[in-house]
């Protein structure tokens, strides 16, 4: 189902809670949101749609990755990144890593462990900064 986005910073600002397979709707909810706003966005968390649930999706070029309680577990290279939000205004900069290496779930709750470099690492550490509550 397509969701509203969220523009509330109070509720945005809260960290999200481990998901379960009982979450499962949610990265429905994300994948159809994501598709409604393609021409403005390349990802999202689900606390962007309103639930407080460790979900985000990321459009990857070829396919939408959803990742299911997603952990950095290394990154390397530093730069500074100017980013917009579908949930705020205007644009900030921020520091992000040209290399990540991500653990998380798929939507059949097996678990991966894969490099993500360049814009797409990008996506994933602003969708990740959403599920601990911290705003771009």
């Amino acid at each position: 189902m397509i969701k509203p986005i969220v523009r509330d910073a109070f509720f945005l600002n809260q960290k999200s809670e481990e998901a379960t397979k009982i979450d499962l709707p949610v990265a429905q909810d994300l994948e159809d949101t994501l598709k409604a706003n393609r021409e403005r966005c390349v990802g999202m968390a689900a606390n962007m749609i309103g639930y407080r649930k460790k979900i985000i999706i990321v459009a990857t070029g070829f396919a939408d990755l959803v990742m299911i309680n997603p952990v950095i577990t290394a990154k390397s290279e530093p730069y500074e990144a100017e980013e917009g939000c579908l949930s705020l205004p205007g644009t900030r900069k921020t520091t992000r890593y040209k290399q990540i290496t991500v653990r998380y779930l798929d939507k059949k709750f097996i678990e991966h462990t894969q490099d993500f470099s360049g814009y797409i690492a990008q996506i994933i550490q602003h969708e990740c900064d959403h599920l601990e509550g911290i705003l771009i």
